[in-house]
């Protein structure tokens, strides 16, 4: 197991030398640049044709409230067949999906947006368990660290460059536009992941652990039970849902994008403003998340009591840099101290999952990441539309970045206590020696 900090060189060599983890690299870059291009999009259209910030808590609720229903299914299904057509099949049929979201002209078809939305994130939960469970299938134990890490720096460059340039082609192209990309990226997302070839014993009947050759309840049970009979993995499975308080965020970033921080240029309409106001906060999003995984990780390595502390560091300062945003006058200083939350909650993100793919079984991967998505999506959900309520019902969206801020302390709270189950077990260990 590597014990040294993770260099630019590991990156580079992992991305060379694996062609498995370069073609889903690829796709991951691809398929997420569409995403965030549409994402903003339909937080703008909605934002314009209800006037409402529930309307986009709403939409944001049926983006992830799939993954809360359903996570354990996705799970079982993801451990008893192959996760490389699962992923396949999901990418088709997302592309599908978001092309039937051209047939929004209107606000008395604007309801056309939620069933979709909702569908596409049934597709997600599906997808985002198997890509998740390959990793250790496709990269070796000391590249896991490595793979999450530029997984997640991806993603965040992705949310940082596709926010601020969905943005720019949503003003001068028009939103059409930014659904048709979308729906090409999941194509070209597919046709790299069918090129991908690895071992995937866990879809082998003849090889299949006895207590899973159920299909159904009884496997969807056997992992919950996988997972609650070990205290430390409960823990860390539950570490996502902490960050997940930050679900406020989706709501209230276009919301002070628009109200507070638009950011006129030469003299556009207040609209375009908002919308590059939106598209400069969420991508703030992303730098921060880009930045905190791969400075952290550099520290860390794959030392698993180091990861278990950068945790702790990281609900810290996400609940800083929210506290720091309510207080925020010039729209510089908000990107910066939402830099430095998202640079905190994505090290969370990214080194739980090193966490969980470091001490899970191969066969209990999808049911763990199942179950890991499905707890930070109801939170997510639950967040998001709190802050929604609140926004509406005429809370400053100062305040609302405030109370976020404070309730980040919660899980960071409860981790520090967490990490006594870790030195209890050292002591244990000790004295079993000695």
């Amino acid at each position: 197991m590597a014990s040294s900090g993770v260099s630019i060189a590991n990156y580079l060599r992992v991305i060379r030398g694996n062609v498995n983890f370069r073609r889903l690299w690829i796709a991951q870059i691809i398929s997420e640049n569409g995403d965030w291009f549409y994402t903003l999009a339909i937080y703008s259209l909605l934002l314009d044709l209800t006037g409402k910030a529930s309307s986009v808590a709403l939409a944001l609720v049926l983006q992830v409230l799939p993954h809360t229903l359903l996570g354990p299914l996705a799970g079982m299904v993801n451990d008893r067949f192959s996760r490389r057509k699962i992923m396949i099949a999901t990418d088709l049929l997302r592309m599908l999906i978001v092309a039937c979201m051209l047939l929004v002209r209107s606000r008395g078809s604007v309801w056309v947006i939620y069933p979709l939305l909702f569908l596409e994130t049934v597709m997600v939960a599906f997808f985002e368990p198997a890509r998740n469970a390959v990793i250790p299938n496709i990269v070796a134990e000391g590249d896991v660290i490595v793979a999450n890490t530029l997984s997640s720096a991806t993603w965040s460059f992705d949310l940082a460059i596709g926010s601020v340039l969905g943005g720019i082609v949503a003003a001068l192209l028009g939103r059409d536009a930014v659904f048709v990309l979308n729906a090409l990226s999941f194509l070209a997302s597919a046709l790299l992941i069918s090129r991908m070839h690895f071992a995937e014993s866990h879809a082998d009947e003849a090889n299949r652990h006895p207590e899973d050759q159920g299909a159904g309840w009884s496997s969807i049970r056997a992992g919950f039970h996988y997972i609650a009979r070990d205290p430390k993995l409960a823990a860390v499975v539950s570490l996502k849902a902490g960050v997940s308080i930050l679900g406020a965020s989706w709501v209230l970033l276009p919301v002070m994008g628009e109200r507070i921080f638009p950011v006129a240029i030469a003299g556009i309409p207040h609209p375009r403003a908002a919308l590059f106001g939106m598209s400069l906060l969420m991508g703030a999003r992303g730098v921060g998340a880009l930045l905190g995984p791969l400075a952290a990780s550099h520290w860390t390595g794959q030392r698993e009591r180091s990861l278990r502390l950068g945790v702790l560091f990281g609900f810290i300062f996400g609940g800083i840099g929210y506290l720091l945003l309510g207080t925020a006058n010039r729209v510089w200083f908000a990107f910066a101290v939402i830099v430095l939350a998202h640079s905190g909650t994505s090290t969370v993100w990214v080194f739980s999952t090193t966490l969980l793919h470091l001490n899970t079984k191969d066969r209990f991967l999808g049911r763990v990441f199942g179950a890991d998505l499905a707890i930070s999506m109801f939170v997510l959900a639950a967040a998001s539309w709190i802050a929604g309520l609140a926004l509406d019902a005429g809370i400053s969206p100062r305040a609302v970045a405030v109370g976020t801020g404070a309730a980040m302390f919660l899980p960071a709270a409860l981790w520090a206590l967490a990490l006594r189950l870790w030195r209890m077990e050292s002591r244990c260990e000790r004295k079993i020696k000695t």
